[in-house]
């Protein structure tokens, strides 16, 4: 019974297995009539939903030295011996440069309608600034070509962790406002380049990871450990960054072009859903999300971060908040797991942190706790908060074990586990008016996985790295599925 399962529904991946996949077609007797989608259940998200898939470049496309890449601070970081946790590196990666043919055939198989990448600036200006690659934005205009010609939206994303290693050695990275400058060069350039073809543009991706991690704790490109003055401005001039690169869009690209952030928004949910309780939990996501999602949002910090911060608050001017917070057509929220369960509190700030207990169940990475009602909870405050209109939920997804069975294939029923019962959630959020409008899963392949290197895979496809052979996982024909339906299944 399972292998009929397995075999009927990969088989409904059209296309994959003339790529040389190794999931088993169907016999035709094993093969069910094909049904319409349904239409207005229980599970069913809004008319017009979009379906997505998402990927960064440094972690799939390889290529590193080809048609005048230059380097990047993960480059550097990634060939420094004990940073990569198997030792790896992402020269290679998943080899999308050469293969990006491929892998867009592999996204229409999923039937998504949308496809989030990002653009190496290292491609297109190797030294962070100044002239710029003449090849930089070839590749870029060959995948939104493909990707046009097989009706999926190309969704950009201008800033996925990969600064260009000159600006690290040259100005101290984001350390400098001379950073958010050049960027913002490189984001007119781009929109003026492929804004005929790409209608939406996220700036920066996960700001509160990469500064926390990359210039706080050392453990990410490119190994900082700043102070706590050094660290708020670091996240000042990544949100200047953005205000300068949403400016120079507007300026340089076409006028429909739609621009926002895609952040890791520190995810506060209420522990008990009471008025009390959810109260507090708009406090927290105010309060800990204030250093750049809140600035970017309101144009200002809030007393309590200023407060809270004292002699390390960041340096700024007047007219830099007034940049900073150039309005924005949507918000990305990338949504893996609760950061903060809280209840309300008598004392100021008015909410406290309840710790997490050793039981709490995760997936295969430690940190990517089980919390569903996450993706509830985060969307419906942040549009609370800040009346939001129009939310993507730029990543969400899980990593998984994902060894190959002894017939090829995947049967990650964990990773559809996780998503079932977050995109349950997820329909909830809709079907209250929450205006979540996107849903990009993380991620279309597995990949090199930053700090954890090849050991963790978050892909709908699983990549043997040494044939970079594609194979699809079950979870990739579960999601198909709820495409089809527009629903849960």
């Amino acid at each position: 019974m399972f292998g009929r399962f397995s075999r009927r529904h990969f088989a409904k991946l059209a296309g994959l297995f003339s790529l040389g996949m190794t999931a088993t077609p169907a016999k035709s007797e094993d093969r069910e009539p094909k049904r319409a989608p349904d239409r207005h259940t229980a599970a069913s998200f809004p008319n017009g939903f979009l379906w997505g898939t998402a990927t960064s470049a440094y972690q799939i496309e390889g290529a590193v030295e080809e048609d005048g890449r230059g380097p990047s601070i993960w480059d550097t970081f990634a060939h420094t011996p004990g940073k990569i946790a198997d030792h790896s590196n992402a020269d290679r990666a998943s080899d999308h440069y050469h293969r990006y043919k491929e892998d867009v055939r592999l996204i229409k198989a999923l039937g998504v309608k949308a496809y989030r990448f990002s653009i190496a600036w290292p491609r297109v200006f190797p030294q962070g600034t100044g002239v710029p690659n003449p090849k930089g934005l070839d590749f870029y205009d060959r995948l939104l070509d493909e990707l046009l010609a097989n009706g999926i939206e190309p969704f950009a994303t201008l800033y996925h962790w990969d600064l260009p290693q000159p600006l690290q050695d040259r100005l101290g990275g984001w350390q400098s406002s001379e950073t958010s400058r050049a960027f913002a060069n490189y984001a007119g350039y781009v929109a003026e380049r492929l804004s005929d073809r790409v209608k939406h543009i996220f700036t920066i991706n996960e700001c509160s990871r990469f500064v926390s991690l990359g210039y706080g704790a050392g453990i990410d490109a490119p190994g900082l450990k700043l102070s706590q003055a050094g660290l708020n401005q670091v996240r000042h001039h990544v949100a200047l960054a953005h205000g300068l690169a949403v400016q120079a869009i507007r300026a340089q690209g076409r006028a429909d072009t739609r621009v926002g952030p895609a952040e890791d928004i520190t995810a506060c949910l209420p522990a008990i859903d009471t008025p009390a309780n959810v109260r507090a939990a708009e406090i927290a996501t105010r309060e800990l999300n204030a250093g750049f999602l809140g600035v970017i949002l309101e144009g200002k910090y809030t007393d309590r971060f200023l407060e809270d911060a004292g002699k390390d608050a960041p340096k700024y001017t007047a007219d830099e908040l007034r940049i900073i917070s150039s309005p924005v057509d949507f918000v990305g929220l990338n949504i893996y797991a609760p950061q903060h369960y809280v209840v309300a509190a008598d004392r100021a700030p008015g909410f406290a942190v309840l710790p997490f207990p050793a039981s709490f169940p995760h997936m295969k990475s430690d940190w990517l706790r089980v919390g569903p009602e996450t993706i509830y909870w985060v969307p419906r405050l942040a549009a609370k908060i800040w009346n939001i209109d129009t939310i993507y939920i730029s990543e969400n997804g899980t990593s998984a074990v994902d060894e190959l069975a002894a017939d090829g294939n995947v049967y990650d029923t964990d990773r559809i586990m996780y998503l079932r019962n977050y995109l349950m959630q997820l329909q909830r959020a809709t079907s209250e008016g929450v205006p979540v409008r996107g849903y990009f899963l993380w991620s279309l392949m597995d990949n090199f996985e930053w700090i954890d290197g090849f050991e963790r895979r978050f892909g709908l496809y699983h990549v043997d790295f040494d044939t970079q052979l594609r194979t699809p996982k079950l979870s990739a024909a579960f999601y198909r599925e709820i495409i089809e339906r527009n629903a849960v299944v």
